[in-house]
């Protein structure tokens, strides 16, 4: 930073956060400490959530809450409290909000329903003792909105910008079943009162104008990786340990329906029906409820070929990339996809679901293959090709490395994140 410019005072509002393997999490943490370098102040407050699912049901994993410094940033992590019976209340009063959502006039009452839980019973008093503290409030995930509101209001109070990373997961086109949870009324009023509106992808940025969001407020920045990361894996230790041999099929991601692991394994037995007997599959991410009946259902031989590491270290996970012949993530509910990028870094294909903000991530037949969401058959012929034609999965992995190395790195996209706060700041 320039020795004449002035230090910023950022206050990150991040419902899950380090050690949690998020993608929001990672992105606010690679540009905080950027921010940092920089010579500005960041704060990152926080929950003491490290499964989402903590947030509505107290029998996940969470962490300590309190104060620390990680990355040069101060982390303040305030603890959730929720409802009575949260566990079966918050999924029913989601769609409950949705459904008031259609009424005109609903803003204020789904701007309390949104707090009714899970909310966070020391932030009033936190944010109190830091009225003056902040130039700048920039907060994520519009659907966790039990954070944003009170933040927003926080900003407005003490005359500072508030801006929001949204990540609108899109859904299937067409389908409303997924992005009406993203694009409520009280959603949309916060990001129409808010400076600027970071999005990830062209496709979300038209999703927000068509929905009233005025285009000169919205900034397209994507997300990064590292990409010495992508070569850091020794995929011939991961085989030697997992004693894999044959073609290796990668996965990392929640394992959960939205997200397509349930297609993938669906997948997989139409591949060893196929004459892929030989295909290996490797799911890297936390099992959601279904995926262990959905894996129980396969036929013995084809479950015996599927290999689950729920919690595997980044050092694992890199080993996996390397060791991998294509990668798969066939999601509806991912705004960009950080895993895409780490893939593409390892120089693998990537077969995505034509849903959400992946479409404009993947181009189709250039470094990557698009099929339909929910599509097992489609899947599986995506797959076979890419497994049958080894020097096409080499162009695409490539092409896709280069991709990244061009636009995708995170000090490209904390650049983009940087001229947004200076836009706002000092413009």
């Amino acid at each position: 930073m320039a020795a004449d410019a002035r230090r910023w005072r950022i206050l990150h509002v991040v419902q899950l956060y380090h050690p949690v393997p998020s993608g929001a999490a990672r992105a606010f943490a690679e540009w905080g400490e950027r921010l940092v370098a920089d010579g500005h102040q960041v704060t990152v407050l926080t929950t003491d959530a490290y499964d989402l699912e903590w947030l509505w049901d107290g029998r996940r994993r969470s962490v300590p809450a309190g104060d620390a410094v990680w990355r040069g940033a101060t982390v303040v992590r305030l603890p959730v409290r929720r409802a009575p019976a949260a566990r079966w209340l918050y999924p029913v009063l989601r769609r409950g909000m949705t459904e008031v959502s259609r009424l005109p006039g609903s803003t204020a009452v789904l701007r309390r329903l949104a707090c009714l839980t899970p909310w966070q019973p020391g932030l009033p008093a936190w944010l109190a003792a830091h009225a003056d503290a902040f130039d700048l409030v920039h907060g994520t995930n519009i659907t966790l909105d039990f954070a944003l509101v009170p933040l927003q209001r926080f900003a407005q109070r003490a005359r500072i910008p508030f801006l929001c990373t949204p990540f609108v997961h899109l859904g299937v086109p067409g389908d409303a079943g997924v992005v009406r949870y993203y694009t409520m009324r009280h959603q949309l009023a916060l990001l129409r009162q808010s400076a600027r509106v970071l999005v990830m992808t062209g496709l979300e940025r038209a999703a927000l104008v068509a929905r009233g969001i005025a285009p000169d407020r919205l900034r397209q920045v994507g997300v990064g990786v590292d990409p010495h990361e992508g070569r850091a894996g020794d995929g011939a230790r991961f085989r030697a340990e997992q004693r894999i041999t044959g073609p290796l099929i990668l996965y990392v991601g929640a394992l959960a329906r939205d997200k397509g692991a349930h297609d993938v394994l669906a997948a997989l037995a139409h591949l060893h029906a196929a004459g892929h007997a030989d295909a290996r599959l490797v799911l890297i991410g936390a099992p959601w409820p279904g995926f262990a009946a959905a894996l129980d259902a396969l036929p013995a031989a084809v479950r015996a070929a599927v290999l689950v590491l729920p919690y595997a270290s980044d050092a694992v996970k890199y080993d996996a990339y390397a060791a991998a012949d294509v990668f798969t993530l066939p999601s509806r509910t991912d705004s960009f996809g950080i895993v895409y990028l780490e893939a593409w870094c390892a120089g693998l294909p990537v077969v995505g679901a034509r849903a959400g903000g992946v479409p404009d991530v993947i181009t189709d037949g250039t470094d990557g293959i698009l099929v339909p969401f929910g599509d097992p058959p489609a899947l599986a012929g995506a797959l076979a090709r890419l497994l049958r034609d080894p020097a096409l999965a080499r162009r695409l992995g490539a092409t896709g490395r280069a991709r990244v190395l061009a636009q995708h790195t995170w000090d490209q996209v904390y650049r983009r994140v940087q001229a947004v706060y200076a836009e706002v700041l000092e413009g």
